[in-house]
């Protein structure tokens, strides 16, 4: 069962609301950016270059193709909605409608989660996109939706369009691939959460921790101030449970199944081998659109947004028009 919960935005702000919905008896909590059929601001975020030379016309229409579509943006795992705000602003500009999702066990949504399986976190994108209050369903034009993911939401993205394909139009993997995890990645990712410093002093202090410039301005903006500094909005064990099943198997059979245009952007320094790549883009039936975006590693979204963001406008104009 899914329940729509009115709430105001947390923090407040004036470009994105915050949606609450219950699947379940667990909070859901999204950015709801507005756009598409819900109103244009009528502003052009302006001219943005992506490092070759090349601006992005972000007005209204004015992206490649000019289609609108509806978005479910998902992060990575221990990540929060917010890590899109940069993507989410320069696409809400072009009048696509955007949503951002905090996934159960992060952000504002459910801490404590009962449930951390894979089957759960896709009925989770799956209440979102029914939910009436956001009307990401049936986007601008009657298309249906698109998920863009990051890493583990990705991941989210890759499994609802395996077992969902009639309900999106497409999917943007980030980072993001059917391969299972490497032996002893469950054990490292718990060792390196649990040894966090926290409570950080300062939001600053974090953002050094986390190696500064926009990837720790990114982690650093997930905390929450509280109890004497700053802490992280997840609890680590259920970080660890939510990653046990990519450790035991790989997801090559749903990644067959997939019958929806994909564009895979891939860091140049990420997690994505060029053996799994190959693999994806042979063994997937609908084709693969890739990209690598040169000089990012694996949070590229918190990087080059501006480089994201043309890759991901120009896969909606001329894939998904």
């Amino acid at each position: 069962m899914t329940t729509a919960v009115t709430a105001p935005a947390t923090p407040p702000s004036s470009e994105w609301t915050e949606h609450v919905l219950i699947r379940d008896g667990v909070r859901l909590s999204c950015r709801d950016w507005g756009g598409g059929d819900r109103g244009d601001s009528g502003d052009s975020a302006g001219d943005a270059g992506d490092g070759h030379g090349h601006g992005h016309g972000h007005g209204h229409g004015h992206g490649h193709g000019g289609s609108r579509h509806s978005l479910l943006l998902l992060h990575g795992l221990a990540g929060q909605s917010g890590e899109w705000d940069a993507l989410a602003r320069l696409l809400r500009a072009d009048g696509h409608r955007v949503v951002a999702l905090d996934q159960r066990g992060h952000g504002a949504s459910e801490r404590h989660p009962a449930d951390t399986s894979r089957a759960a976190y896709v009925a989770d994108v799956i209440a979102v996109l029914d939910d009436p209050g956001l009307g990401l369903a049936s986007g601008p034009g009657g298309r249906p939706p698109v998920l863009i993911g990051q890493s583990y939401g990705g991941h989210a993205a890759l499994l609802t369009a395996a077992a969902h394909p009639a309900r999106l139009s497409g999917a943007v993997l980030v980072e993001a691939g059917p391969g299972g995890a490497e032996p002893g990645t469950l054990d490292g990712i718990g060792d390196w959460l649990r040894s966090w410093p926290v409570p950080f002093p300062s939001r600053e202090a974090a953002a050094a921790y986390f190696g500064g410039g926009p990837v720790g301005d990114g982690w650093a903006g997930g905390l929450e101030e509280r109890d004497g500094g700053w802490w992280p909005r997840f609890d680590p064990e259920v970080m660890v449970a939510s990653l046990a099943e990519n450790t035991g198997r790989d997801w090559w059979e749903e990644w067959a199944a997939i019958g929806v245009p994909l564009l895979a952007v891939l860091g140049e320094n990420g997690i994505i081998e060029q053996a799994e790549y190959e693999g994806m883009a042979a063994r997937l039936p609908a084709g693969l659109r890739g990209a690598c975006v040169p000089g990012t590693g694996h949070d590229l979204h918190l990087e080059r947004p501006e480089a994201l963001y043309d890759l991901v406008s120009r896969f909606l104009g001329e894939e998904l028009r």
